[in-house]
């Protein structure tokens, strides 16, 4: 689930919330205190190149980000609101498209992989192609 993070373009750089849910939207796993001996871009040239992004962006660019977050929260929050509704198939006039919940997971992947086209990054293995790598 996302966490609370308000949406202000002009908050200056991006808080630790925010840097939390663009790695888990672009499906980065989680990065723990940065600040001890172990670095995981030591191993993962992508991840280190997300977090020197994610801390030199500019004003412009945090808009934009900021506005992403801001999407994919509410995305994210309807396909939970639609995978409630799985166990009735129709009430009254209403009836449930039966591929809501999976039309609303496209467009939250969409949206997910978009945000890491702009950071130029590539999605993690949490939003991967599906596709097993093996790294050296």
């Amino acid at each position: 689930m996302s966490s609370t993070t308000t949406i202000d373009s002009s908050s200056g750089p991006l808080t630790d919330s925010e840097k939390t849910d663009i790695r888990r939207y672009m499906g980065f796993e989680a990065y723990g205190n940065g600040n001890i001996g172990f670095q995981p871009w030591l191993f993962f040239t992508s991840f280190g190149v997300l977090e020197f992004r994610l801390n030199n962006l500019s004003t412009s660019e945090l808009v934009v980000i900021r506005s992403y977050i801001g999407t994919l929260q509410q995305l994210e929050s309807a396909v939970l609101t639609a995978a409630s509704n799985l166990d009735t198939a129709s009430a009254a006039v209403w009836t449930r498209n039966p591929n809501e919940v999976a039309d609303r997971q496209r467009l939250y992947a969409y949206q997910r992989r978009q945000l890491c086209s702009f950071l130029g990054i590539p999605p993690g293995a949490g939003l991967g192609d599906g596709v097993s790598r093996i790294l050296i």
